[in-house]
This record gives C-alpha cells, sequence and structure tokens, in this order.
C-alpha cells in the first residue's frame, strides 16, 4: 500500500532535477546570448576588440558575475580594468577594508571592451567613484597610443556625463616590457596623454603608477612583477599604498578622527580641523623671479598663481582653490589640476625663538611638496622616487613619516624618521612656518612646535 507515494516522491524529485537542469542550461544560454561580443561595426570607440575563445569565455564568465552582484555593489568605488584589476580578487584580497568595492576588471581586456562594457558593468552600479587602469592590452594588439588615450577620453566622458561630481581616479599604465610587446616608450607616450586629457578637470586625479613601478630602464621589475606583466602580492600591496591616500582625500578611507595626544608643551600650528592660524601671503620678489624664469624657460609646464596680497583662512575647511583641505585631523596639498601648481601656505605667525618643529606627512607616489623653515625651504616629498633622500633606509612609502626639524638661531637640522636629511641647513633668523604644493598629493598631520630652552 506504501510503494505508489514512494514512487510518486521519486517522480517528482526526478522532474524537479531535470528542471533544475534546464533552468541552468537556459540561464548560460542567456547570459552566453546577453554577454555576446559585437562586431566591430556595433562598437563604441576605436582599436583592438579580443575575440579569441579564451577571452569571449572570460567575458561572459566575469560579465555574469557582474550581473550576479549588481544589487550588492551599489555606490561601490568601481575598480575598472583588465587582467591585473580581475587579478586582485573580488575581495581585493582584503585591501582597503573600510572601502565599499567592486571588481570590474576581465582578464584581457581593451580600453574599447571596457568602453562597451561600461554602461552595464559600471555606471548601473551608480558608483561612489571610478578607478581606472587600462591600456596595457591594447598596445599587444598593436593600438597607437593616440587610439587608446581617444577610448579612455570617451570613457571619461561618459562618467562625467553620468555624475559630474563623481570622482575619477586615472591610474598611469604599468610598466611592463618589451618582451610583452609593451615598450616603455609607447607606455610613456599613453601615460603623457592621460596627463593632457585630464589636466585642468578636477574632477580627474591621476595617480603615478608607473614611476611607482619602473625600473631605471623604465621596465617592470621581476621582483613585483614576475611575468613582467601582472603584479604579485608586493606589487599589490604598492597600489594599494598608493591609492590609500587619494581614497581618504575623497573620503572613503581613514575616516576616523586622529586621537594622537599632543605634548604639554606643544604649540599646534594645525587644530585638525580647519585652517585656523594659516594664511596665503604675498609672493615673495625672490620667488617671483624665479617664477618668470621658469615659465620663460618652459611655457606651460607649471601652473604657478602669484599672491598680491594676504589672504586668511580662519575658520574655513579648504582654501578658495582647493589647494589646501582639512580632513580628519589632517592637511591636504591636494593633486592639482594642472598637474603641476606651485603655491604655499603660510602660518599667520613668524617665529624667531629656538624650537623643534614635529609634524607627520604622506605623499602619494612621485609628488613633491616642501615645507618652509622661517621661508626657507625643505624639500618634502616621496623621497625614494621624487628625491633629493632617494637613499633613506627607514621612509615608508605611501605611509605616514615623521619629520623632525630642530632649530636653534639661524641653523636647522632634520631627520625623516630618525635619519639625518640636513645637518646643518641655514635658515633666516625670523619667520613663519610654510607648506608648499607642486605635484602630486602630500598630507600633513600632528603639526606642532615645542619650544627649546
Amino acid at each position: 500500500m506504501s510503494s505508489p507515494p514512494v514512487c510518486l516522491a521519486v517522480i517528482l524529485t526526478a522532474l524537479s532535477l531535470v528542471a533544475g537542469r534546464c533552468n541552468a542550461q537556459q540561464a548560460a544560454a542567456v547570459a552566453e546570448e546577453r554577454f555576446v561580443i559585437p562586431d566591430d561595426a556595433a562598437l563604441p570607440g576605436e582599436g583592438p576588440m579580443r575575440r579569441y575563445d579564451w577571452f569571449q569565455n572570460v567575458w561572459r564568465n566575469r560579465r555574469t558575475t557582474f550581473q550576479a552582484n549588481r544589487d550588492a555593489k551599489q555606490g561601490a568605488v568601481v575598480f575598472l580594468g583588465d587582467s591585473i584589476t580581475q587579478g586582485w580578487g573580488d575581495d581585493f584580497r582584503g585591501a582597503l577594508p573600510s572601502v565599499s568595492k567592486a571588481n570590474r576588471g576581465i582578464s584581457g581586456d581593451t580600453t574599447r571592451g571596457m568602453l562597451s562594457r561600461l554602461d552595464q558593468d559600471v555606471l548601473q552600479l551608480d558608483p561612489a567613484a571610478v578607478v581606472l587602469l587600462m591600456g596595457t592590452n591594447d598596445l599587444e594588439e598593436g593600438a597607437e597610443p593616440e587610439t587608446i588615450a581617444g577610448n579612455v577620453q570617451r570613457i571619461v566622458q561618459a562618467l562625467k556625463q553620468h555624475d559630474p561630481k563623481m570622482p575619477i581616479v586615472l591610474c598611469e599604465v604599468f610598466p611592463s616590457s618589451s618582451e610583452k610587446a609593451r615598450p616603455a616608450d609607447k607606455i610613456k607616450q599613453i601615460n603623457q596623454l592621460y596627463r593632457d586629457l585630464a589636466k585642468g578637470d578636477p574632477q580627474i586625479t591621476v595617480l603615478d603608477t608607473w614611476t611607482l613601478f619602473a625600473d631605471d630602464s623604465g621596465n617592470a621589475k621581476a621582483a613585483e612583477f614576475p611575468d613582467l606583466l601582472h603584479p604579485n602580492a608586493k606589487g599589490y600591496a604598492k597600489w594599494e599604498a598608493a591609492l590609500r591616500p587619494i581614497l581618504a582625500t575623497l573620503g572613503f578611507a581613514d575616516t576616523e578622527p586622529d586621537d594622537f595626544e599632543y605634548e604639554p608643551d606643544a604649540i599646534r600650528l594645525f587644530n585638525g580641523e580647519d585652517l585656523t592660524g594659516w594664511e596665503y601671503r604675498r609672493t615673495p620678489d625672490a620667488m617671483r623671479a624665479a617664477r618668470q624664469r621658469w615659465l620663460a624657460r618652459s611655457p606651460g609646464a607649471v601652473h604657478w598663481p602669484l599672491v598680491d596680497q594676504k589672504q586668511s583662512f580662519d575658520g574655513m575647511r579648504a582654501t578658495p582653490d582647493g589647494r589646501y583641505v582639512a580632513i580628519n585631523g589632517r592637511l591636504v596639498v591636494t593633486t592639482p589640476p594642472q598637474g603641476r601648481s606651485i603655491q604655499q601656505l603660510w602660518t599667520a605667525d613668524d617665529f624667531d625663538q629656538d624650537f623643534q618643529l614635529l609634524l607627520e606627512f604622506r605623499a602619494t607616489p612621485n609628488a613633491d611638496s616642501g615645507v618652509f623653515i622661517r621661508g626657507q625651504q625643505l624639500q618634502c616629498r616621496d623621497y625614494l622616487l621624487a628625491g633629493p633622500y632617494k637613499d633613506l633606509k627607514h621612509y615608508r612609502p605611501g605611509d605616514w613619516n615623521q619629520l623632525e626639524i630642530t632649530v636653534r638661531g639661524t641653523n636647522a637640522h632634520s631627520t625623516c624618521n630618525g635619519e639625518v636629511l640636513e645637518t646643518s641647513m641655514e635658515v633666516p633668523a625670523e619667520g613663519p612656518i610654510g607648506l608648499e604644493g607642486d605635484r602630486g598629493q602630500v598630507e600633513y598631520r600632528r603639526i606642532r612646535l615645542r619650544p627649546l630652552d
């Protein structure tokens, strides 16, 4: 009497399994049809679009994954790229943990492929920001730098049209090797075109990830790129360190307040909240003369605004031009849209007593800044790449470094993380403390003076 119900259960289970297989097959067929690569005539942009069998499989599989996690990735910081981006993993191997991220990298993709999938894979996420790394595969397919940059320009225009205020971080093409059909001279041309298309646009931050990784010949280093194309864990860690300060300035990382405890005798020059006590001062005559010589020698190479009268920023979070901004305990000298822009921010007070100036700074790759001691400049840069102190053993790229400057009379002794920078730098007897901006981004925090007996 119990046989019929058992048989019925078996039949229903079998039907369920068959239906499941059919649904899975139908879903796969839909995905295969939906994510088929169009003919060239139907594609936007110019240049190569890969169609190898292996690439079409990766393209379909990745884009099916993107479709599946689209709702979960709404409002994320989107990373758009090729195998270098995909290789970081959808979990980014735990990097940038406080940042909500979406990996939209497809191995083997070209700029034309990224342009064609931009709407579905990126814009439909309504991203908070977009990080771009692209162009290396185009070179292998024989594309010229102008063609590659043209597609990137189209991508940037589409991003800006989608949201005129959405930050765009444009990473320079990583170095590789002529052995990989990616010669250094071509990559340098592409990166110059990237800088040109971003010049003057405050929505775009160009990150110097070429200098970050290139050896003296302009090629990738095997210690970071074992196959001279794809980074290993060390390479990804350097990329993360380069990105973190930019993402922090954009409000996606390092959002916690600074709980540093100051020494009892410390005179705080920066309150961590706004630019009270800081100002623009009239550009000195000597600096005006240097500016005139530089601009005559290299027209258009640098933006160097003149200041004709003092301007105080008490109670203001940022200077009107946005170059200096107070963010979560950091005084940020932001990346200039012009590529290079020489400006100085000064304390409202002058100092004529002996003192020790203490501060910490963090620089993006190849960034150039400076600390002025009573008007005399000490270079403060991403030292290992930008110099002049390239032999430091304890400098931490992309991380915070301690600068100590001891001033007695008209002599200044300076160290970085305990290593001597200058043993005896002549400084004026009286004057303000200043922070200069040139290229890249440099952040300062915990800026204070301690009086010396």
